[in-house]
């Protein structure tokens, strides 16, 4: 059994031999589960804050203290930014519907520019202790790299 979406369309997938009263359970029972697991994927602006300082705490013993975290529509290129002045954390709505430990990092990664502007050795030492970082870095590198335009054909003689 599954559900998923399809453009604007969603599929649920049971066995054929359920009757219909089956079938309406798991069919509501599958839109619940597919609800939750989009809904966790895509937390809103007050989850994401929320998110954010568990993150803080776990893995910067709570240093990182950040005035507002939000989601943000104009990132461009970029999968977060962090404002030190007013320490407001950006994230691109890009981030949204990925995978939940991709946009821990990318959380860590802005939180701990509140710690460290640059990305120095000192910077990327505060990321460390995420399990995840390495995995995470190379999923949002394939995302760019399916999302950037070619650049034509290479010169093959």
């Amino acid at each position: 059994m599954s559900a998923y979406r399809e453009g604007d369309r969603t599929i649920v997938s049971i066995p054929a031999r359920f009757s219909r009263d089956q079938e309406r359970e798991w069919v509501a029972k599958m839109l619940a589960r597919l609800e939750d697991k989009e809904r966790r994927r895509r937390p809103s602006d007050d989850e994401l804050w929320t998110r954010a300082l568990e993150l803080s705490e776990r893995y910067l013993g709570g240093r990182a203290k950040p005035s507002s975290v939000r989601w943000s529509a104009n990132q461009g290129r970029r999968w977060g930014s962090c404002t030190l002045g007013d320490r407001s954390i950006r994230i691109s709505d890009r981030v949204q519907g990925m995978p939940a430990w991709v946009l821990d990092y990318v959380l860590l990664h802005e939180l701990a520019h509140l710690l460290h502007a640059g990305h120095g050795p000192a910077f990327w030492g505060l990321l460390e202790s995420y399990p995840r970082t390495e995995r995470a870095k190379g999923f949002l590198e394939g995302v760019t790299f399916t999302q950037e335009e070619p650049t034509g054909p290479a010169d093959v003689d």
